[in-house]
């Protein structure tokens, strides 16, 4: 699949303000700073659709992007480690989880992971919790093309540790947004949802 269009449609900060629920979207979500929207830009070909930021916290909407016009993109707020109040993160937290929960449209979330860095308690939980209701997603293991990435070793440990606790492992993908590693596959799986969609 090529992309030839990517607009960005707006910002929203719950699930009644999002665009009508008519099109395929897939939803973006990752501790803050593990590199959403260099994977957006990536996937997109765009190199400023979804800002990029140094600044952990810097998304705290639910930014939609309408793909050639037939499907959406969504960029969701980093979990983790930003820099802003517990009563703020509260806040998040729980648009975010109304967002995935409510969102009748929503045909995946891909989950990013850093894959420099061993599996992490607070991504390992929000993964358990989306298949303990039951949300569709895969696991994006981001920035491969870096020198901590060890050929795989975290990523290995990641589904080790999930094994503990699953039976089965979510379908993952391996990216890199410099080199564009992975973006061909994404955009596959993608095009192979919306196509049971539409039909």
């Amino acid at each position: 699949m090529e992309i030839h269009h990517a607009n960005f449609v707006g910002s929203f900060v719950s699930v009644t303000q999002c665009p009508p629920p008519d099109k395929p979207e897939y939803a973006f979500i990752g501790r803050s700073n593990v590199g959403k929207s260099s994977i957006i830009n990536m996937l997109t070909g765009r190199k400023a659709l979804a800002r990029v930021s140094n600044t952990p916290g810097k998304t705290q909407t639910l930014n939609h992007f309408l793909i050639d016009e037939t499907w959406y993109i969504v960029d969701l707020p980093g979990y983790g480690y930003a820099k802003i109040s517990k009563t703020q993160r509260k806040v998040w937290e729980q648009f975010i989880r109304n967002y995935l929960l409510r969102r009748e449209n929503l045909q995946c979330v891909f989950h990013l992971i850093d894959s420099r860095i061993p599996p992490q308690k607070i991504d390992l939980e929000f993964a358990d919790w989306m298949g303990e209701m039951h949300i569709p997603f895969v696991m994006v293991f981001t920035k491969i093309d870096d020198k901590k990435y060890n050929k795989g070793s975290n990523v290995d440990a990641y589904n080790r540790k999930m094994l503990e606790s699953w039976n089965t492992l979510p379908e993952h993908f391996l990216t890199s947004s410099r080199k564009r590693t992975g973006r061909n596959e994404i955009l596959s799986f993608i095009e192979d949802i919306n196509k049971q969609f539409y039909s």
